[in-house]
């Protein structure tokens, strides 16, 4: 079985992406990623997703299309990225070391990790086209 990891690529009403700091593990930290998480064992990859937004962001959200499929991480993980838009909350960093809302022109101020930025690009694409 996969060992999953679920991401939210979170848009606003403008249209811009809410991009994460890593504050750990060491060889992260400073690295911008989408917020979300490991699969807990018995959770739905959804849920997981709610779940993670809420303890990491303190927001509610609401999921949309997936982004892509399996995007491959390191030690045989999966990310599996939804859009997603806040409901509820105001997003606060939480366990990052900061957030960033980024227009479509701003998505690559911040340097992105490697196993993000190809989701980054995606995210952009489903966006302008849909």
């Amino acid at each position: 079985m996969d060992k999953v990891v679920v991401g939210a690529a979170i848009v606003d009403d403008a249209g811009r992406l809410l991009a994460a700091q890593r504050a750990e593990p060491p060889e992260l930290a400073g690295g911008w990623e989408f917020p979300g998480g490991k699969v807990d064992p018995g959770e739905d990859e959804l849920e997981a997703l709610v779940r993670e937004c809420r303890e990491e962001l303190d927001v509610l959200i609401e999921t949309g299309a997936q982004v892509g499929g399996d995007w491959p991480l390191a030690n045989g993980y999966i990310l599996r990225v939804w859009l997603a838009k806040i409901v509820e909350g105001e997003p606060e960093a939480k366990e990052h070391l900061a957030l960033r809302w980024l227009a479509m022109d701003e998505l690559y101020e911040v340097p992105w990790l490697p196993a993000d930025l190809p989701i980054v690009r995606a995210v952009r694409l489903q966006l302008t086209e849909g």
